[in-house]
């Protein structure tokens, strides 16, 4: 790499941050118990996390490996473990000692330290506090004022972490009510993956496996810090780095996690301090400068090719990508000042990447939401998948895109219905299997409830999860226009700003977390989630719940729906809250080729891939892989054909 660097790149170099890892791992674990007081037990849970037979951690989508370490878990999990078996209770007593206009006022980690939420409440307008009620009154209450309003004046959104059970219960309550308003967060995160990524190689998910990862030779990492939004990824990449493989990573900020890393679970790392150097090379573009620095790299391996034979895999490019002349011309027609301006990276950066690219034989494309969330992220997305079709390195062992899931299960919930597209929505098997006639036309996404709501014309809010006024652009016309909506309903485990935003009729219902007994009628139930990896597996809490008042998030979808909707004998909620099997016996029946067998086989060690093709009016999500049995290409024996377009 040069010296030589913009002065924009000098102002804004930072010195290099410590090793992630280490003892500050450990410290940051020890800091998080004596602050919530999760008592003994939550070392037994911490010892169970994302094992097979444990509960699958709420902080991240990472995998539930097969054959897990000791420890499973990372100091973000085990933050978010800690947090969810805090000793600190946010009773009734707390909301008629403060009204919400005074809550208001209070800081989102204020809130967060009065700790769990343990009864049902229900918005008092005439004293401007939440008081306690019981169940029954809450389900009555919304069902009755759900049976008053029209269905497409209604909006249900669901934030990334309920686990495929209630997930799939959302989905049909909503459509049954008659509508499809079901954004998710997955609107504000990884939308530009599921439409840009499915555009260019028709797939909206990752290709990657977690083999693939022992088997890459290089790995160009974008937009991601894995020392903070998934630390267990760490583990691979250090073993990737200590076999020869090489990152060269792009980032405007120099991240600790892409840096070194010291592994805790090491006993002489720990001793010794001893880190491993992950990135070969660090391009420190300029936000937004991904698109430039990848056509840099394009621009550099195209002419190596023109001087070595064989460099690019042009039998691949002929049989399974189109557009491939006109990319040509577009890089040719950029020039290197153009895209070291718009990098932010010097055109010796760019070709450093390029030749760690080209002489390598398998590589993957990790990238998170700082590639995409932008104006231009779904170009991004095609850049990205440009640099690796030059090489072949799509659909086969060791090379692939592969995005990084923040919330956990949120791609699951979109596996399992909750979108607000039509196309995407298993219109026919809920027929078959429920008798449920969906709606016809899509819903509305985030965007567009926002829209609905400054209109007026959105008067229903539920959210599963979420602090969705709060994550959301514009306060100063969204927070009033949300306190005007005749229902708010919060399905929650504790305080933020959105429930402080209660519309004229509002109500806060507490749900277990996942690390806690969900006892039904047969018993303490399993729940199922989905990683990055599309690999489905079981989770199960051993806790004792925080209040005897709780429900699951099955529980209370499952009251809410027979509140609000007609007896229907194929509608059999009761027995879906009584055995949560049968409910992924639902699952299977309405995803057949998927999820076929699944209350089986996600018990397994590691889950199960649910890779294959899903037909129109099944809820296309992703291709099956191209090296798979089953290829996505309609010609037998052919790999998938992504297109080479221009940026």
């Amino acid at each position: 790499m040069t010296d030589r660097q913009t002065p924009e790149a000098e102002a804004r170099a930072i010195e290099v941050p410590e090793a992630a890892g280490g003892w500050g791992s450990l410290e940051g674990i020890a800091a998080t118990e004596l602050s919530q007081r999760a008592g003994p037990g939550a070392l037994e849970t911490l010892r169970h996390l994302n094992k097979p037979d444990g509960t699958a951690c709420t902080s991240c989508a990472w995998i539930k490996p097969p054959n897990p370490a000791a420890f499973e878990f990372c100091e973000n999990g085990a933050k978010a473990t800690l947090w969810d078996l805090t000793s600190a209770r946010c009773t009734p007593a707390f909301f008629e000692a403060h009204t919400v206009s005074e809550l208001w006022h209070l800081s989102a980690n204020e809130l967060e330290r009065e700790g769990r939420l343990i009864e049902p409440l229900r918005y008092d307008p005439a004293t401007d506090r939440y008081v306690r009620a019981t169940w029954d009154e809450a389900f009555a209450a919304i069902g009755s004022k759900l049976k008053a309003i029209p269905a497409k004046a209604m909006t249900f959104y669901a934030s990334g972490k309920a686990a495929l059970e209630p997930s799939y219960l959302y989905a049909v309550w909503a459509r049954a009510l008659g509508h499809n308003n079901l954004p998710d967060s997955s609107n504000m995160c990884h939308e530009t993956t599921s439409v840009g990524l499915k555009k260019v190689i028709g797939s909206p998910v990752g290709t990657c496996q977690l083999e693939d990862l022992e088997q890459c030779d290089a790995i160009f990492y974008l937009g991601q810090n894995p020392g903070t939004n998934s630390p267990r990824i760490l583990h691979p990449l250090q073993q990737a780095v200590k076999r020869g493989c090489k990152i060269v990573t792009f980032n405007p900020l120099k991240e600790a996690g892409l840096v070194e890393f010291v592994n805790p679970q090491s006993p002489l790392e720990m001793l010794t301090g001893k880190a491993t150097r992950l990135s070969h090379l660090y391009l420190q573009v300029r936000p937004g400068g991904d698109i430039a620095a990848l056509m840099g790299v394009c621009k550099h391996v195209l002419a190596r090719a023109g001087r070595e034979e064989g460099l690019l895999d042009q039998d691949f490019i002929a049989q399974h990508t189109d557009g491939f002349a006109a990319f040509c011309a577009k890089l040719d027609a950029t020039g290197w000042d153009a895209l070291e301006a718009a990098s932010g990276v010097t055109r010796a950066e760019m070709e450093a990447a390029g030749d760690v690219y080209a002489e390598a034989k398998a590589v993957i494309g990790i990238y998170g939401m700082g590639l995409t969330q932008q104006v231009h992220g779904s170009e991004a997305i095609g850049l990205l998948v440009n640099l690796l079709l030059l090489r072949g390195n799509i659909g086969r062992p060791g090379a692939g895109c592969s995005p990084i899931r923040g919330h956990s299960n949120v791609q699951g919930q979109r596996t399992v219905g909750i979108t607000e597209k039509v196309a995407l929505a298993p219109v026919d098997k809920y027929r078959e299997v429920l008798g449920l006639e969906t709606p016809p036309e899509d819903g509305h996404n985030t965007a567009q409830f926002l829209e609905a709501l400054l209109e007026g014309r959105n008067r229903v809010y539920v959210g599963l999860g979420g602090n969705l006024a709060m994550a959301v652009p514009d306060h100063s016309r969204v927070h009033p226009a949300w306190r005007g909506m005749d229902l708010t309903v919060h399905i929650a485990t504790r305080l933020n700003h959105t429930h402080l935003l209660p519309g004229k009729e509002s109500w806060i219902l507490p749900c277990l977390v996942r690390s806690e007994e969900d006892i039904q009628g047969s018993g303490n139930q399993f729940v199922s989630i989905e990683d990055s990896f599309s690999h489905i597996y079981s989770s199960m809490g051993r806790r004792k719940p925080a209040s005897e008042h709780l429900l699951s998030e099955t529980a209370i979808l499952c009251e809410l729906a027979k509140a609000s909707l007609p007896a229907n004998p194929r509608w059999r909620w009761d027995e879906w809250r009584g055995d949560y099997a049968r409910i992924r016996d639902l699952i299977a029946q309405t995803y057949p080729k998927e999820f076929h067998d699944m209350d089986r086989r996600m018990h397994e060690p590691g889950g199960f891939f649910a890779a294959t093709t899903r037909g129109a009016g099944c809820g296309t999500r992703r291709a099956a892989r191209p090296n798979s049995p089953t290829p996505a290409s309609s010609t037998p024996g052919r790999r998938m054909k992504p297109p080479i377009r221009c940026a």
